[in-house]
This record gives structure tokens, C-alpha cells and sequence, in this order.
């Protein structure tokens, strides 16, 4: 039996915490741009309480998510969060990402 384990020794440098609204326009994957190369990702729907997560590592697109009305996480492998260089991703997650719904979007690096 083998065990591996990666661990990324640089401290928490960046922060960023971006609001975000689709307001009267239809929900769409969209980006932002960051001064950093994220390592964790946390994007909330604060209307609703659900979440999608991102860590370093983690394949493009994917995102652990939980829903707030049942508590259950699953790991979605589409329409999730992708880090590429400074640009964040998000993904259409139809529980997340909606329209005139409010999100905020967490990036650390």
C-alpha cells in the first residue's frame, strides 16, 4: 500500500473577494481576473446558501459542491470553477450561478 501526499508551503499571500450579480440578464459561465494564481476558490449564492469549491489540483471545470437545503457535497466534474494563470473561471452551475441571484466569489493564492 502507497500514500502520497503534495503539500504547497507558500503561505496565504492573496485574497480577493469578488460580488457578483446577473441582474435582469440571463446567468452565463463568466471570468475575472485577478492580480495572483488562485490556489482555492469558494464561489456562494448567498440567496440560497449553496456552494461551489475549488482547490489547487483539482482538473479544470470540476467543484466540490453542497447544497444548502440538503447539506449534501458531491463532486460535479462540468460547469464548475477553472483556474488558468490569474483568470478564474466559473462555470454555469445551474444552483450557484443564477440569475438576480447574488454571488460572492473567494479566491486565495
Amino acid at each position: 500500500m502507497a500514500e502520497t501526499e503534495t503539500q504547497t508551503q507558500d503561505p496565504i499571500r492573496n485574497l480577493t473577494v469578488i460580488r457578483h450579480l446577473w441582474d435582469s440578464v440571463a446567468a452565463a459561465e463568466f471570468e475575472v481576473t485577478v492580480g495572483f494564481t488562485a490556489r482555492y476558490v469558494k464561489a456562494v449564492n448567498v440567496d440560497t446558501g449553496d456552494t461551489m469549491e475549488w482547490y489547487e489540483g483539482m482538473t479544470a471545470g470540476y467543484a466540490v459542491k453542497t447544497t444548502a437545503s440538503t447539506g449534501v457535497r458531491t463532486v460535479i466534474t462540468t460547469l464548475g470553477i477553472t483556474v488558468s494563470g490569474k483568470t478564474i473561471t466559473i462555470g454555469l452551475d445551474t444552483d450557484v450561478n443564477v440569475q438576480d441571484e447574488q454571488m460572492v466569489i473567494v479566491a486565495q493564492g
